[in-house]
Formats: structure tokens, sequence, C-alpha cells
């Protein structure tokens, strides 16, 4: 009994911790100005355009996913699930709010260039730390991500150049 509760224990820690890196990466691809996946672009702009809090939106948008995959995959929704749901989007908007609002941060390029590696950093530790914590969705968005990563670029120069051009040179 002992195990399964230090076991548990350790997998809420690891998902907390994972989503605490998930809050940082977004917050930092933010501050760095450079973009970020294309979720959270879509999730910004739409509630910049709304005048919403982009925590406030990003949790509409999750819930609405969640309704989803509760009627589809049901067996992927965990308490990691929902933190993140509710989490990631407040902790991004906490963690832009504090380096522009508080501590008044000048972005400069070189802290935009570390903001950036940031992002990336623990876009990596979140996304580890929360697959190890057991969160199946997680699988299901590290998947998407490793395909969105190697598919992105070719696919965007591939409709630029046979699509795209063609179009807006006709």
């Amino acid at each position: 009994m002992k195990d399964t509760r230090q076991s548990l224990s350790k997998r809420v820690f690891m998902m907390a911790t994972g989503i605490l890196f998930i809050c940082i990466c977004v917050g930092s691809y933010r501050l760095s100005g450079f973009g970020m996946d294309a979720f959270t672009c879509m999730n910004l702009g739409i509630s910049g355009y709304l005048g919403m809090v982009f925590g406030t939106w990003q949790m509409m948008v999750n819930a609405v996913i969640l309704l989803v995959v509760f009627f589809t995959v049901r067996r992927c929704i965990g308490a990691g699930t929902i933190v993140n749901m509710v989490c990631v989007g407040y902790g991004a908007d906490l963690i832009c709010w504090l380096f522009q609002d508080v501590w008044q941060v000048e972005m400069t390029l070189p802290l935009r260039i570390l903001a950036l590696l940031l992002g990336c950093l623990f876009a990596g530790l979140g996304v580890a730390f929360c697959l190890m914590a057991g969160n199946d969705l997680w699988m299901i968005l590290g998947v998407g991500t490793v395909c969105n990563a190697f598919l992105n670029g070719p696919l965007i120069q591939f409709f630029r150049v046979h699509v795209a051009e063609p179009l807006l040179n006709r």
C-alpha cells in the first residue's frame, strides 16, 4: 500500500511539474515574439480579437475538445488532462504579466532569443514529465507534436510553391 501511495505521489508531482514546465514554455514563446505552435497561436489570436484573457479562451476551447475526447477516447482523460486544461493558459498569462507588467522587462533581441530557447527546453521537459506521469492524452499530443515538427516546414514550402504562388501570380 505504501509503494502505491508513494508511486501516486511521484506521478502527481511529475504531472504538476510537467504542467508548470508547459506553462513556462508557452509563456516563453509568447515573450519571444518568434511564434509558437499553431493551436496556441490560433487561441492567442482569437482571445486577443475577442478582448479575452488568453487563459480563459484556452480553457473554453479545451473544454470543447474535452467533450469530444470524452465521447471518443474517454480512457485518455485523467487528472493531468483537467489540470492542463485549466492551468496552462493562465500560467502562461501569469508569466507574461510578471515579465511585461510587474518587472517591465524590455524584450531585447538577445532576451527574445533566450526566451525562445527556454520555451523549447521547457516544452521538452514538460511533455517528458507528463508522459512519465502516465497521462495518456499527452501521448496523443506527443505524436501530433512530432508530426507537426517534421511536416510543417516541408508542407509550408510545398504549398507556398505549388499553391499559394501560382494563385497569387494568376
